[in-house]
Protein backbone atom coordinates (compact mmCIF):
# COMPACT_ATOMS: atom_id res chain seq x y z
CA UNK A 1 0.00 0.00 0.00
CA UNK A 2 1.56 3.37 -1.18
CA UNK A 3 2.29 6.30 1.96
CA UNK A 4 0.28 8.06 0.41
CA UNK A 5 -2.69 5.85 0.77
CA UNK A 6 -2.68 5.04 4.36
CA UNK A 7 -4.51 8.38 5.09
CA UNK A 8 -7.45 7.36 4.08
CA UNK A 9 -7.64 4.36 6.87
CA UNK A 10 -7.67 4.43 10.63
CA UNK A 11 -4.77 3.76 12.53
CA UNK A 12 -6.36 0.74 13.68
CA UNK A 13 -7.17 -0.14 10.32
CA UNK A 14 -3.50 0.34 9.15
CA UNK A 15 -1.81 -1.63 12.68
CA UNK A 16 -3.83 -4.45 11.68
CA UNK A 17 -2.57 -4.65 7.83
CA UNK A 18 0.89 -3.80 8.98
CA UNK A 19 0.57 -7.23 11.70
CA UNK A 20 -1.00 -9.09 9.17
CA UNK A 21 1.48 -8.24 6.30
CA UNK A 22 4.59 -9.03 9.10
CA UNK A 23 2.83 -12.16 10.11
CA UNK A 24 2.47 -13.26 5.95
CA UNK A 25 5.45 -15.34 6.64
CA UNK A 26 5.48 -19.27 7.42
CA UNK A 27 9.12 -18.41 9.13
CA UNK A 28 7.76 -15.46 11.62
CA UNK A 29 4.93 -17.26 12.37
CA UNK A 30 7.18 -20.62 13.39
CA UNK A 31 9.43 -17.96 15.15
CA UNK A 32 7.00 -16.63 16.90
CA UNK A 33 5.54 -20.10 17.82
CA UNK A 34 8.73 -21.08 18.99
CA UNK A 35 9.33 -18.04 21.46
CA UNK A 36 5.65 -18.21 22.73
CA UNK A 37 6.45 -22.09 23.37
CA UNK A 38 9.65 -21.41 25.06
CA UNK A 39 8.31 -18.39 26.63
CA UNK A 40 12.22 -16.72 27.67
CA UNK A 41 13.97 -15.12 25.77
CA UNK A 42 16.56 -16.94 22.85
CA UNK A 43 20.11 -15.73 21.57
CA UNK A 44 20.91 -17.43 18.24
CA UNK A 45 19.32 -21.25 18.61
CA UNK A 46 16.58 -20.50 16.03
CA UNK A 47 19.05 -21.56 13.12
CA UNK A 48 18.79 -25.05 14.39
CA UNK A 49 15.36 -24.95 15.09
CA UNK A 50 14.02 -23.33 12.01
CA UNK A 51 16.98 -25.00 9.69
CA UNK A 52 17.12 -21.16 7.77
CA UNK A 53 20.19 -19.52 7.15
CA UNK A 54 21.45 -16.56 10.06
CA UNK A 55 20.63 -13.85 7.53
CA UNK A 56 17.03 -15.29 6.26
CA UNK A 57 16.10 -15.32 10.42
CA UNK A 58 17.46 -12.23 10.94
CA UNK A 59 15.38 -10.68 8.07
CA UNK A 60 12.68 -12.32 9.55
CA UNK A 61 13.44 -10.95 13.17
CA UNK A 62 13.56 -7.19 11.73
CA UNK A 63 10.12 -7.57 10.69
CA UNK A 64 8.55 -9.22 13.38
CA UNK A 65 10.38 -6.48 15.76
CA UNK A 66 8.90 -3.79 13.49
CA UNK A 67 5.85 -3.85 14.19
CA UNK A 68 6.59 -4.64 17.60
CA UNK A 69 5.89 -8.24 18.16
CA UNK A 70 9.43 -9.03 19.71
CA UNK A 71 11.51 -7.40 21.58
CA UNK A 72 15.62 -7.31 21.42
CA UNK A 73 18.80 -6.95 23.65
CA UNK A 74 22.26 -7.29 22.96
CA UNK A 75 24.10 -9.34 25.34
CA UNK A 76 27.76 -9.17 24.62
CA UNK A 77 28.32 -10.20 20.48
CA UNK A 78 24.72 -11.79 20.20
CA UNK A 79 20.74 -10.01 20.25
CA UNK A 80 18.59 -12.02 22.21
CA UNK A 81 14.86 -11.55 21.51
CA UNK A 82 11.90 -12.39 23.11
CA UNK A 83 8.21 -11.90 22.99
CA UNK A 84 7.17 -8.19 23.79
CA UNK A 85 3.85 -8.63 25.73
CA UNK A 86 2.36 -5.25 25.49
CA UNK A 87 2.05 -5.52 21.43
CA UNK A 88 1.03 -9.31 21.82
CA UNK A 89 -1.58 -8.72 23.99
CA UNK A 90 -2.05 -5.30 21.64
CA UNK A 91 -2.64 -7.52 18.94
CA UNK A 92 -4.13 -9.86 20.14
CA UNK A 93 -7.34 -7.65 21.31
CA UNK A 94 -7.46 -6.03 18.39
CA UNK A 95 -7.96 -9.20 16.19
CA UNK A 96 -9.92 -10.34 19.45
CA UNK A 97 -12.27 -7.62 18.15
CA UNK A 98 -12.41 -8.17 14.53
CA UNK A 99 -12.74 -11.67 14.64
CA UNK A 100 -16.32 -11.29 17.03
CA UNK A 101 -17.90 -9.47 15.03
CA UNK A 102 -20.96 -11.43 13.53
CA UNK A 103 -21.51 -12.50 10.05
CA UNK A 104 -24.22 -13.79 8.81
CA UNK A 105 -25.37 -17.22 8.42
CA UNK A 106 -27.89 -17.28 5.63
CA UNK A 107 -27.80 -17.05 2.03
CA UNK A 108 -25.32 -14.91 1.26
CA UNK A 109 -23.32 -15.67 -2.16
Amino acid sequence: MGATKTGLFTKQQNDAANLAKALAHPARIAILQHLVKINACICGDLVEELGLAQATISQHLKELKAVGLIQGTVEGTSICYCINPETWKQYRDLFGKFFDCSVANGNCC
